[in-house]
C-alpha cells in the first residue's frame, strides 16, 4: 500500500492540473470501490473548482468550491492516470478506456485524470470541508510526521512506558500517521534499533534521534518519487526510484550497508508483516 511519500508525490503530481481547475465532467463508472461512493458523487463533483489539494497522512483531499472535500485513498494499486496534458509543444493524447477505469475526472482545459484500481481497495468519499477532520478516516490520526507538532518530546511522551515493539509502535496510525512497514524498516535500520524492541524500554534520548531520522527518510523518499516496488506510479507514469537505496527493506541475507558493519541483513515476522533488520547493528 502506498506510503507518506507514494501520496505526497501523487498529490504534487496532481496539483497542477487540478489546483483551480474546474471538473467540467464527473464519470463514476461502478457503485463502489473498498467502500460504496457517496450518493450522487458525479453530480455533486461535475462542475466543480478545486480550490486547493492537501494530503492527511496517506489520503488526498481535495477541496472544492461547493464546501465539499473529495477524500481520495490509493488503497493497494490505485493510480492516478493524468492524460490530454500539453508539455511545451508536445500533447499527451487521452488512452483508450481501460478496464479498471473507476472514476474519470475531465478538467477544463482538456485535462484527464481517471482513477485506476485493479484490486479494487482504493476508496473515495466526499465529505463538508469544514467537518474534514472528523471525518471517520481521519479523526483519530496522529500528526503529520513532516509538520511542527511531531517533535522530539511528543514522541518521547506516547513512547513512554509502552510495551509494544516499537516496529509497531511507529506503525501506529493514532501515534504518528502516514508511516507504513517500509519506511520504518528504513527508519529503524539508521537509528541502530532493533525492530523488536520495547518501544518503552527505549530511552528518552534514543526515541528523540527517531525524529529528525524520520523526517530525513521521508524527504528522501519523496524527492525520489516515492518506492515502486509493484503497482505504484507516480501520477504522469513514471516509477518511484527510492527503492534502489534501501538499506534493508527487502534485502534478505544481503551485506548491511553500515561501513564497518559485518552483518547481513535478516527478515521476521511482525504483525503479519515482514521486518528486515540487521542483527549486527540494530539493538
Amino acid at each position: 500500500m502506498p506510503e507518506l511519500p507514494e501520496v505526497e508525490t501523487v498529490r504534487r503530481g496532481l496539483a497542477p492540473v487540478m489546483e483551480g481547475q474546474r471538473i467540467t465532467l464527473a464519470t463514476v463508472n461502478r457503485p463502489d470501490l473498498r467502500w460504496p461512493f457517496p450518493e450522487q458523487m458525479a453530480g455533486r463533483l461535475t462542475g466543480a473548482v478545486v480550490t486547493g489539494l492537501r494530503r492527511r497522512s496517506k489520503y488526498i483531499l481535495a477541496d472544492l468550491d461547493r464546501g465539499e472535500t473529495l477524500l481520495i485513498h490509493l488503497g493497494m494499486s490505485g493510480r492516478m492516470l493524468i492524460s490530454g496534458q500539453v508539455l511545451g509543444e508536445f500533447h499527451h493524447p487521452h488512452p483508450a478506456p481501460a478496464k479498471h477505469d473507476h472514476v474519470v475526472f475531465d478538467m477544463e482545459g482538456g485535462t484527464r485524470i481517471t482513477f485506476n484500481d485493479a484490486r479494487r481497495f482504493g476508496a473515495m468519499d466526499l465529505m463538508r470541508t469544514d467537518a474534514a477532520e472528523q471525518h471517520w478516516l481521519i479523526r483519530d490520526l496522529g500528526p503529520e510526521p513532516l509538520g511542527n507538532a511531531f517533535d522530539e518530546s511528543y514522541l518521547i511522551g506516547r513512547l513512554r512506558g509502552r510495551n509494544t515493539p516499537i516496529k509497531s509502535a511507529l506503525l501506529d496510525q493514532g501515534i504518528v500517521s502516514g508511516l507504513g512497514n517500509i519506511y520504518v524498516c528504513e527508519v529503524l535500520h539508521r537509528a541502530g534499533i532493533h525492530p523488536k524492541r520495547k518501544a518503552g524500554q527505549l530511552s528518552a534520548a534514543r526515541v528523540a534521534t527517531l525524529v529528525p531520522i524520520i523526517r530525513q527518510v521521508l524527504t528522501e523518499a519523496i524527492e525520489a518519487g516515492g518506492s515502486s516496488l509493484r503497482d505504484y506510479r507516480q501520477a504522469d507514469g513514471e516509477l518511484g526510484y527510492f527503492q534502489h537505496v534501501f538499506r534493508v527493506y527487502d534485502r534478505e541475507d544481503l551485506p548491511c550497508v553500515t561501513p564497518g558493519c559485518t552483518g547481513s541483513i535478516r527478515r521476521v515476522a511482525q504483525g503479519g508483516r515482514s521486518s528486515f533488520y540487521c542483527p549486527a547493528c540494530q539493538r
